[in-house]
């Protein structure tokens, strides 16, 4: 499917390949000092790990929907910007959702969550790699299938109030590819509109 905006679709692709190199990569194969191997990402958590689960339309961790990209930054929860359409500002994260989680801001506040990996998942279980058929049977009429304004492009919404749960397709393989959250206003509409500002 094609992805409405070059950034997502370089960032998904990114993020994508990123994950799994540096899950698979040499000092993730090796046993630590204590001589037992480190457990696959798609595992659950060891207890104490920190790495989140769970993205909802609030947001993830300390990245909530609403929150100003000035206190995240002074903070140190952001790792870098790009400058996006308009008063909208594009970040990476920092902590246990660095190479997971991409967050777009509109006049300094975040609205959009996104990620192209698994772990997260929704609430209700919904995550990338799933088909379509399998969040239709998660949410029901909870969720719809929807198209572009341009009719090139499907994925998955679920509304929850002014907020949204968008699940876009791959641009490679069958399925979902990028799951984002954040306010209708802003997800749904860049989806339908194409990268509007």
């Amino acid at each position: 499917m094609n992805r409405p905006s070059i950034l997502l679709t370089s960032a998904a692709l990114a993020l994508g390949t990123l994950v799994p190199m540096t899950v698979a990569g040499p000092a993730a194969a090796a046993p630590p000092a204590g001589g037992v191997a480190a457990a696959p990402a798609y595992d659950p958590p060891a207890p104490g790990h920190t790495h989140p689960r769970v993205l909802s339309v609030r947001g993830a961790g300390v990245y909530r929907i609403g929150a100003s990209l000035a206190a995240l930054t002074a903070a140190g929860h952001i790792g870098w910007t790009a400058p996006g359409c308009g008063t909208v500002v594009n970040a990476g994260v920092t902590g246990s959702w660095a190479g997971v989680l991409l967050l777009a801001f509109r006049d300094g506040r975040l609205v959009e969550v996104g990620t192209a990996t698994a772990p997260p998942q929704s609430p209700a279980g919904a995550r990338v790699g799933m088909s379509f058929a399998e969040l239709e049977a998660i949410y029901g009429p909870r969720g719809s299938m929807i198209s572009n304004d341009a009719g090139d492009a499907e994925a998955y919404l679920v509304r929850v109030g002014s907020r949204v749960e968008l699940f876009t397709g791959h641009p490679i393989r069958p399925g979902v590819g990028y799951f984002q959250v954040g306010l209708a206003n802003y997800v749904e509409r860049n989806f339908r509109q194409g990268g509007s500002c």
